[in-house]
């Protein structure tokens, strides 16, 4: 089964990483929805993210870091709640052979 993730800012202005029950039945005002791919063997260094939005990955496996050292992994399936807009941020690297192809479900801000 796929997992939700969520990356948030914490108050000590640090990214942190939780496990979260699925969100059945929950609707959100959706303000865009776009597919990207990066190539295998990509990497993007520390940012955080430019809104709250779902990141489901669609094929490939990559890890994400946390400055205070906080590692998770996706896999296909897996959702990311992106949520860390402010603070120290995140990074990431693909672990795979695959390319990390991804849909962005970004929300309306409030």
């Amino acid at each position: 089964m796929s997992r939700c993730v969520r990356l948030y800012s914490g108050t000590d202005g640090q990214s942190h990483v939780e496990e979260l029950e699925w969100p059945v039945g929950e609707k959100r005002p959706v303000r865009l929805v776009h597919i990207e791919e990066s190539p295998p063997g990509s990497a993007l260094d520390w940012h955080v993210a430019p809104c709250e939005q779902y990141v489901v990955t669609l094929l490939g496996m990559l890890e994400f870091t946390t400055r205070d050292g906080e590692t998770f992994i996706l896999a296909p399936g897996d959702v990311l709640l992106a949520d860390d807009t402010t603070g120290s941020g995140h990074r990431w690297r693909l672990i795979d052979a695959s390319p990390w192809r991804r849909m962005y479900v970004e929300f309306v801000r409030s």
